[in-house]
């Protein structure tokens, strides 16, 4: 999904081709850039992180997570604990639980303050678990999920290739006027209108998730023929601006469910899975 995941260049099986071998390249790689934006992080209502200077640790096969200067998390609500874990990639690093209030976080922060000579950078900079906030912003927009990576893009192109879902080898769903989601380390996903999806196929699941690039997705339930498939569809009825062009679409995958794209006329191929 970015820089490090699935078949991004810091990712374990990169899609792409360098100019050089891999003697000597670590299997595990880290990237550390600035983020100039300003990011808060607030626990109830309590502002404990306020910062314009984080920076983005890109580490292979994470999601890149958000490290700031010690000093722009609030001090009076640190408490340093006897925890300790040992990264091989950047040393020991000690933790600090947060009180804001009544909420009392258990090692909700960490530093690495003496990190080994390759990561030498993390000195004086500290993360704060994303989870373990209530609430994040940056400048004034609320950001869910996760904190969104500048390299990730979400783009959809119209198409007109025919595109045909089967369950359990019937055909649920065919449509020429789908959309084709392509997202940054994932496969292309295709994105059937509703009228394209037979009547009776679908059945509401109460299963949501929530994508940082894409939104708020509402999850279905395919059936046929008396079997069903749990949250085998999704659906964003309202997407954020990256993917305002598959309102009200269904995208498909699961166990026994095939999402084919014409490449001609006549002949299919996969167009991927989740």
């Amino acid at each position: 999904m970015s820089l490090t995941l699935g078949s991004g260049p810091l990712g374990s099986k990169p899609g792409g081709d360098f100019n050089f071998g891999w003697d000597g390249v670590p299997a595990h790689r880290l990237y550390f850039e600035p983020y100039p934006r300003r990011v808060r992080a607030l626990v109830g209502d309590r502002v404990v992180l306020d910062s314009m200077r984080g920076r983005l640790l890109y580490e292979s096969d994470v999601l890149p997570r958000l490290y700031v200067p010690l000093e722009d998390i609030d001090d009076s609500l640190l408490e340093r604990t006897d925890t300790s874990t040992h990264c091989p990639f950047k040393g020991d690093a000690s933790y600090f639980t947060l009180a804001a209030g009544d909420h009392v976080i258990e090692d909700a922060v960490w530093t690495y303050e003496e990190p080994i000579e390759p990561a030498a950078w993390l000195e004086g900079f500290a993360c704060l678990y994303w989870e373990k906030a209530d609430s994040w912003f940056v400048e004034d927009e609320r950001v869910f999920g996760h904190l969104r990576d500048p390299y990730h893009r979400v783009d959809v192109f119209e198409a007109s290739r025919p595109v045909r879902v089967t369950a359990g080898g019937e055909v649920i769903a065919e449509s020429s006027r789908a959309k084709l989601l392509f997202e940054t380390g994932l496969p292309p996903m295709a994105y059937v209108p509703g009228a394209d999806i037979a009547a009776g196929a679908l059945a509401p699941a109460e299963k949501k998730t929530v994508c940082p690039y894409k939104g708020e997705a509402s999850y279905w339930h395919v059936q046929v023929d008396g079997q069903r498939v749990e949250d085998a569809a999704w659906s964003y009825e309202t997407p954020l601006a990256e993917a305002l062009e598959v309102a009200r679409h269904v995208c498909f995958a699961g166990e026994g469910i095939e999402v084919e794209v014409a490449e001609s006329a006549e002949r299919f191929t996969l167009a991927g899975a989740a």
